[in-house]
């Protein structure tokens, strides 16, 4: 599939394209990649393999630019992702896909956008952009589940609380490092080391390393925040279990001196006073003692 570039983004057949070439989108799988590389006038010797791409990054060659994107998918983060070889020469830009994403972005691009893609550099901004759109509106999502997590903390909700709370710092940390690599991304176009690129377009990629700087920006914040959840759930437990403990502590502080007093009375010495009828007394004695345990705790509010 080819777009030509314009005021909008035209889709043309090879055919048309070959009568009139001039600077266009070129997408592709990776069955016909070497040939679609070809027709745009790109050269690049290595083997492209898109299951061998684990993230994003830019590398400058003599006749192209080569870009690796790997994309999180928004309702799956940790599970698989779209994978996409993005190739810039000085006219063209080539794509490589193999899960119909990019062209899915096309279209959006084709729907949204009134400046489609007068420039390559403006098609890229548009590309780039469309694909990290709904990544804010993700990380607000991420926001209200760890305000509805601190609110169940905060009425003893508890239950599975670690079991709710992993997953989302997981993803939070493999969005922290997409980011990262989207930054550095961009800021290799927005260097422009072969030329490729015009100068007064570089603009845009400017503001897509802002963009991605700010969701960083975002999700370290959230990861912060999910820390701070954490640390709540932890104070949470620790108040149960020393509420647990003061418990247990004033049941020993009422039967230790009871313990006392049945093992006194219970050596059965032939001399040892009250022996005979002595029961009452220490009956007597034993709910002293407790009234009197309970009315110092009362007062150093303990219980």
């Amino acid at each position: 599939m080819i777009f030509r570039f314009g005021e909008q983004l035209i889709p043309v057949e090879l055919e048309e394209w070959e009568a009139d070439p001039g600077p266009a989108v070129f997408l592709t799988d990776s069955r016909n990649a070497d040939q679609m590389l070809a027709k745009a006038g790109i050269i690049y010797e290595n083997e492209i393999q898109l299951t061998k791409i684990g993230f994003c990054r830019l590398e400058n060659q003599q006749e192209c630019v080569v870009g690796t994107l790997c994309v999180p998918k928004l309702l799956d983060v940790l599970g698989s992702r779209y994978r996409m070889y993005l190739f810039v020469n000085r006219t063209n830009v080539v794509i490589v896909d193999d899960d119909n994403f990019s062209e899915r972005l096309i279209r959006r691009i084709q729907q949204k956008r009134t400046h489609q893609g007068e420039t390559k550099e403006r098609f890229i901004y548009n590309f780039i952009s469309e694909f990290i759109s709904r990544d804010l509106e993700m990380l607000v999502a991420y926001e209200r589940r760890l305000l509805r997590m601190e609110e169940d903390i905060s009425q003893e909700h508890i239950e599975n609380f670690q079991s709710k709370l992993m997953p989302i710092r997981r993803e939070l940390l493999n969005l922290r490092s997409y980011y990262d690599e989207i930054m550095d991304f961009t800021k290799e176009l927005e260097e422009n080391e072969n030329g490729f690129f015009l100068k007064k377009q570089l603009k845009y990629f400017g503001t897509l390393t802002d963009r991605a700087d700010r969701l960083m920006s975002r999700t370290n914040h959230l990861l912060e925040y999910a820390q701070q959840v954490k640390e709540a759930y932890q104070a949470q437990i620790d108040a149960r279990q020393n509420s647990n403990m003061q418990f247990l502590t004033v049941l020993s502080t009422i039967f230790f001196p009871l313990t006392l007093i049945t093992g006194w009375f219970g050596m059965n010495f032939r001399d040892m006073p009250g022996l005979d009828n002595g029961y009452p007394a220490v009956m007597v004695l034993s709910v002293v003692v407790i009234v009197i345990c309970i009315i110092i705790f009362k007062k150093k509010h303990i219980i």
